[in-house]
């Protein structure tokens, strides 16, 4: 009985010599047979190879490995969209950011634009997020950041409807007029301040109208406005304005700045006439501001005025051959018309002897007495107004209700007159003040009640 079992181990194939645990589906049992002898049962496992089996799972093996390949290729493509995502969500964040800091910073546009970036983004992570199958708290920490910038853009586009929008119309308005001072720039002095090496006037640019005068009364159509022609130490800023509702000249107004003047907040009030006190009332309103001093006609007697608005004293001077039967072609008791200029002080009138023509005439201003006269052709009642540049005398008259014209000269330096034609704008029709002044090379104007003033071109000597 051994010796079978021996033989039976040696021909037996070489996996039977495993141990049982191995043995696959290999078993042995043991007995004790019917006359007592010792039995054993072995029981081999199938020894054929599954090769179909093994088939199966390499092409299995194969299709896995493919698609494993295509996951990871996937998943690559996807983490470099997302940077691209997280680039630009962040580039985004830095323009929404741009937008809340101010209007300024504004482009109609740009909401919308930014709405279609923002769905865009959102179908982005969207797919990103399917294509993983993942529910990551970063994907939801995407939409809550997406959401909040929608909720942003459609505040600031909220806020633009009841704010920014008039903003915008009123820099449109703005755009347009710095478009028409480009186009106007020709107009602005090509002289240095203060210099009259030119060849006169070219052209008189469009009229700038600041605003309505201080009283806020359209009633109040006689009156003048601008700068001191020689502005003393610290007062080169500062700017007078004087009106009322006729003829007679009751008070000057000093601000220290334009500023001042158009918000009518003035530094001094100086009142020509106090009942019982004192009558330095004037008429007419053909006076400039000189040195801080107002030149002015003066009521009663008809004469020469000078206030000086720093001591607040008076001192008037009667020009004998001037006339109160000649005033300007727009208002009555225009008959003593100061002016200055690069070169000093001057006033016109017209006598009875030169038959209502006018007469210029250059005041000494130490003196305050008229040192030297010129005649001139002109009748003055024909005239609307005159003004002096550099010694030479330029005298206006209407055209029609919106047209000015310079159509007469007189040059002092050589004693010659001649007759031009340079028309300038109005603003409206009725105008009593005209004036150029030497510190900024501009006409102001006393329109109807509003301030106006003209910037000039010069011809190139």
């Amino acid at each position: 009985m051994d010796l079978l079992l021996l033989v039976l181990l040696l021909v037996a194939p070489v996996h039977t010599w495993l141990s049982l645990e191995d043995w696959g589906s290999g078993s042995v049992e043991g007995s004790v047979g019917e006359f007592g002898e010792c039995v054993c049962n072995v029981y081999l496992p199938d020894t054929s190879f599954p090769a179909d089996r093994m088939e199966v799972i390499q092409t299995t093996s194969s299709q896995l490995s493919v698609k494993v390949k295509l996951q990871i290729n996937k998943i690559i493509n996807l983490k470099i969209q997302l940077d691209v995502l997280l680039s630009s969500l962040s580039n985004l964040t830095a323009r929404v950011e741009i937008l809340e800091s101010g209007p300024d910073k504004y482009i109609k546009l740009d909401f919308e634009l930014l709405r279609i970036e923002l769905r865009e983004f959102e179908l982005l992570v969207t797919q990103l997020k399917a294509s993983l199958n993942s529910s990551s708290p970063a994907f939801e920490s995407l939409y809550t950041e997406i959401r909040n910038m929608s909720l942003i853009v459609d505040q600031l586009e909220s806020y633009d409807r009841s704010n920014l929008e008039v903003i915008r119309i009123e820099f449109t308005k703005l755009q347009r007029k710095l478009e028409k001072c480009q186009d106007d720039q020709d107009d602005f002095s090509n002289a240095e301040i203060g210099s009259c090496k030119h060849g006169g006037i070219l052209r008189i640019g469009k009229p700038v109208i600041s605003q309505l005068n201080a009283d806020l009364t359209s009633s109040y159509a006689y009156g003048g406005w601008g700068k001191d022609s020689k502005p003393m130490p610290g007062s080169e800023n500062m700017y007078w304005y004087s009106a009322s509702s006729d003829t007679t000249v009751n008070r000057i107004i000093q601000y220290s700045d334009y500023y001042k003047l158009i918000m009518r907040q003035p530094f001094k009030i100086h009142s020509l006439y106090v009942q019982y006190s004192y009558d330095r009332r004037g008429t007419g309103n053909n006076y400039v501001v000189r040195e801080n001093t107002m030149y002015y006609q003066f009521r009663s007697p008809f004469a020469m005025a000078k206030w000086n608005m720093t001591s607040a004293t008076i001192e008037y001077k009667v020009v004998p051959e001037a006339s109160t039967q000649f005033s300007y072609h727009y208002s009555a008791n225009q008959n003593l018309d100061f002016a200055a200029d690069e070169s000093g002080l001057w006033v016109t009138y017209a006598t009875a002897e030169s038959n209502g023509t006018l007469v210029l005439g250059k005041i000494n201003e130490q003196s305050f007495e008229v040192e030297e006269v010129w005649q001139t052709s002109i009748f003055k009642k024909s005239a609307t107004n005159a003004f002096m540049i550099c010694g030479v005398l330029y005298v206006t008259r209407s055209v029609d209700t919106q047209t000015e014209e310079i159509f007469y000269t007189y040059d002092t330096n050589k004693n010659e007159e001649s007759y031009i034609s340079i028309a300038f704008e109005k603003f409206q029709d009725f105008y009593v003040y005209l004036d150029y002044n030497p510190t900024d090379q501009r006409l102001y104007m006393f329109n109807n009640g509003y301030y106006v003033y003209y910037n000039m071109k010069f011809k190139v000597v």
